[in-house]
Formats: structure tokens, sequence, C-alpha cells
């Protein structure tokens, strides 16, 4: 037994065990959800378990169709187990993330080799995008460990194919399907057709695609659920889904998310980090990353999810995700060819400086910001970032240097410490500063109105989280005599139009939101018939 290779591979195991601990579970229940996405996925999880109603999902008391329904079925089930609470609703995420992982590593090892497989799962942990993934009660981690198994099975099968490995493949895009729809199935199918195109295997592309019994697997995974909302609420999940969701987020601009051809050109090294250097080292070997059949599966995995996206008129950095798995792989299998300091530490320095001079870029954006509700946030954000703050993220940028300076230390190497570095300070310094901005008043503002125990209501302000943490529905109209009404700071002007100054007391301002209570006795005309 060769016992230094044992030995390497054995701290690489065991710094891969410490990296999922703190990428993923470190912390997770520590801060509150954030909105849109967390608050709107736990309030219609809260409201299935209030409800019994398993197969519709409502927020707010309203249908919510925008994702199917197997990320409700796993937070409610961990919410069953430990309680209804942030740990319990992002422990889906973080175990479908591990999982991800463990997909990955065992198929490096089998492709590849042991360590490779471990430096590919290190990268994918320790990266910027995918740990802050882990740690949110949304459906993506959980898709793309579907996306994952599912294309990684499909080159499994190319290699040697079996039909168990086929029927897999067609449960996991099933799977799939149940977590975020036709993504699951349009990527594994794609990116095997242009695979087996440019292999000139279009016969085995046609034995993948014709197979009916794995068609059947789909369809017995998928079709029960589709029934059963259709029979429970009609047509309004398959119109608002995949019309809107689907098609719509293709070809028009949804909630604002709004980007341009080249934006995933700059949020591309952004996810990746501190990793994102990697790239470069890549140029040389664009020869090799086509001539070789796993390689080219790679790139083609890569290049498929890059192209589609940069075409969508909505786009988000996550949706880069569904194309990273292939880019850690070949990260760690060129690992070597990353021999430039320079190109290996200016992004994790940059992103650190970026960090370090976060509280001068506050200042900046509230001199020029007139918005009332920004300015509080940007008040709120500055008391946050306080001398702890600064010395944290100023050893961040020592650490990059000293790395920087020592020549015979890999680059790969140091961009491992980097990226504990990176984790320690994203979760145990900056995400609880920003969510103390940007949450907690959101959370403190429920809590209060569930000990007020009053009629809420909220006003032209949609932050789901406050109707999860208030335990209760929280309707959108004009607040009555009696009733308290949340709502955007900035709203204030807004509902005085409606509701006489005087008439409002009060109760609840921290940073961008308000609790408000309507005083009894008084009734506008407008309120006489209702709202």
């Amino acid at each position: 037994m060769n016992v230094h290779r044992f030995s390497r591979s054995g701290l690489l195991l065991l710094l891969l065990a410490c990296a999922l601990w703190l990428s993923f579970f470190w912390q997770l229940g520590s801060v509150p959800l954030y909105d849109l996405d967390e608050g709107a996925f736990t309030e219609a999880t809260r409201e299935m378990l209030a409800s019994g109603d398993f197969i519709t999902p409502y927020k707010d008391g309203q249908p919510r169709y925008d994702k199917p329904i197997l990320i409700y079925w796993f937070q409610a089930l961990a919410a069953q187990g430990f309680g209804l609470n942030e740990f319990a609703l992002r422990l889906p995420s973080a175990l479908a993330a591990l999982a991800w992982v463990w997909a990955l590593w065992r198929f490096a090892r089998r492709f590849l080799d042991r360590d490779t497989a471990s430096i590919a799962a290190l990268f994918m942990v320790l990266s910027l995008e995918v740990s802050l993934i882990a740690k949110a009660a949304t459906a993506d981690a959980l898709l793309n460990l579907f996306l994952t198994l599912s294309l990684l099975g499909i080159y499994r099968w190319y290699q040697q194919p079996e039909d168990r490995t086929l029927l897999g493949i067609y449960a996991w895009i099933g799977l799939g399907f149940l977590t975020k729809g036709p993504v699951a199935v349009f990527f594994p199918l794609v990116i095997s057709l242009l695979f087996f195109a440019s292999q000139g295997a279009w016969k085995r592309g046609w034995q993948a695609l014709y197979f009916p019994r794995g068609w059947a697997v789909f369809l017995l995974l998928v079709l029960p659920w589709h029934l059963a909302i259709y029979w429970n609420s009609g047509p309004g999940f398959f119109e608002s889904f995949f019309l809107k969701h689907n098609l719509g987020r293709f070809s028009g601009v949804i909630h604002g998310h709004e980007g341009f051809f080249g934006y995933y050109f700059l949020v591309l090294p952004l996810i990746l980090l501190p990793f994102s250097g990697g790239l470069v080292a890549l140029i040389p070997h664009l020869r090799a990353l086509w001539t070789d059949a796993l390689n080219r599966f790679l790139v083609l995995w890569f290049l498929s999810v890059f192209l589609f996206f940069s075409f969508s008129r909505t786009q988000l950095p996550h949706y880069l995700l569904y194309g990273a798995t292939p880019l850690f792989l070949l990260l760690a299998r060129y690992r070597a060819a990353l021999r430039n300091p320079w190109v290996a530490y200016a992004p994790p320095l940059l992103f650190f400086l970026l960090l370090l001079g976060l509280p001068e870029l506050l200042d900046l954006a509230a001199q020029r910001s007139t918005r009332v509700h920004e300015l509080a946030l940007l008040q709120l954000g500055r008391e946050q970032l306080d001398g702890r703050y600064r010395l944290a993220m100023g050893l961040g940028v020592l650490l990059v240097v000293a790395l920087f300076r020592m020549p015979k230390l890999p680059p790969w190497q140091g961009l491992l410490i980097v990226g504990f570095a990176q984790v320690l300070l994203l979760y145990g310094v900056l995400v609880p500063r920003v969510f103390a901005v940007l949450q907690t008043p959101v959370k403190e503002a429920a809590q209060l109105a569930r000990t007020l125990a009053k009629p809420t209501v909220r006003y032209r302000t949609n932050l789901p989280s406050f109707s999860f943490y208030r335990g209760a529905i929280t309707p959108a109209r004009i607040p009555k005599p009696g009733e308290l009404v949340f709502l955007r700071i900035d709203k204030r002007a807004s509902l005085s139009r409606e509701i006489p100054p005087d008439q409002q007391a009060l109760r609840f301002q921290r940073g961008q939101v308000a609790l408000i209570e309507i005083k009894g006795g008084w009734e506008s005309p407008g309120l006489a018939s209702g709202p």
C-alpha cells in the first residue's frame, strides 16, 4: 500500500467532511428566512401543514403555482420532524446539496481518480453560489441534485449501456420535473443529443430516447400529482406554471429579473469564487477539452446551460449552477494547469477587498438614494458593519496576500485555504449582518403582530416571511379599523391617502418595514361596503 497516497487521500476526505459541515450545515438555522424566495416557499409549506392540503400549495391564501410540489413535501416532512423553524425548512436543501456532492464524487472516482474526485467536491462545496443554495429553503439544491444525477447517468450509460442505468436516469428526470418542471427534461435531452451527435453515436442516442420502460417510470412519478392538482384546482397550475413561469421566463421578464446577453460572463466568475481563476487556466487545454470524450461531455453540458440562459429574458445567478457541476470536474482535473498566482488569487482578493470596502459603498449609495426604505436599509446596514466586520474582512485580504507570496504552494491548494476562509467570513460575519438588516425587522414585526393577536393585513408589500413568522395568512388589502397593517415604510404616504395619519398608531418601525394599528371607531366611506 502506498502510505503517502493513503494519507493524502485521507486528508482530502477529512477536509471535504469539514467543508461540507461548514458550507452546508453550519449556521443553517441561525438567520431569518429571506424574502421573497425563502419566505414564499416556507409560507406555502406552513399553510400546507395548517390546512392538510398536500396537493395545491397556497401562499397567503392564494394558490402558489410557481413551482411543482416536491420541495414543499420535503420541507413539510422536515418540519414535522424538527419543528416549523429555519433549520428544518432549510434542511432538505442542505441534504440535497450533500447528495449532489456525493453524486459528483462517486462519478469522478470512477472515471478519473479518487484524489481528483475529492478535489472536485471541495471546489464545489467551497464555491460561493453552491454554499448559498445549500443553505436556502428553495427548490434549487434539489433540482441541481436531480439534474446532476440524470446527466452523470447519461455519460455512465454511454460508457456502459445497462437498462438499470437508463431506468435510473428517467427516474431522476421525473423527480426533477416534480421539483421544477420542464427544465429537468430539457437539459438532459439537449445535452445528451448534442453529445451523442458529436460522437457519431446517433443510434445510441435514439436507443436512450426510445425506451418505453423509462418513459413509464417518468410518467409514474410525474402524472399522479399533476392529475391530483388538476382535480383539486382545475387548470390554474398548468396555465400559470407552464405558460407564465416557464415559457414566460424565457420570452419575458418575471419579477423584474431582467439581464442582458453578457450577464452570465459577469456572473460566472462570481458564482465560482474563489476558484474562478481556474477557468483561465483551462484555455490552453481547449483542444484536449474537445478530443477527450468525458471532457467533451462536460463542455457541452456547461455550454448548453450558459447559452440557453444567456438568451433568456429572465436571468438569475443561480440558473448558471445547472451547468456548474461539469466545471468543478474540469477545474479539478486540470488543477495543475493553474500555475500563475496572479490568475489564481486575483478574483478572491478583489472579492475580499470589495467586502472590506462595503461600508464606504453603502455611504456612497446613501448619498445617491432618494427612496425612504432604501435609505433606512443603508443606515441600518452601515450600523452593522462595525469594527469586527472590518477586522474580519481585513484578515481575509491579508490571507490572500500571504498565500500569493508562497510560490512553492500550488495555487489550487492555496485556493482551498481561501475557500475555507470565504465560508467562515460569509456565514460567520457577513450573512448574519445582511440578514439582520433585511429580515430581522420583518421577523420582529411578525412576532409583535402575533403577540398583539389582532386581525392583520399587508398593504402594497410582498414580504411573505411576515406571514410565516406570524403563523397566519396575511391578506393584501386596505386595513379596517382595529386592524394591524404591515407595510414597507415607503408605502406609508400612500396609506395616509387612504386613511388619515391621525387614525394610525405606529406599533413598530425598524429598517424598511413598519407595523401600524388603525384606530377603532373610524371608518372610511370607501370601506363601508368592503375593501
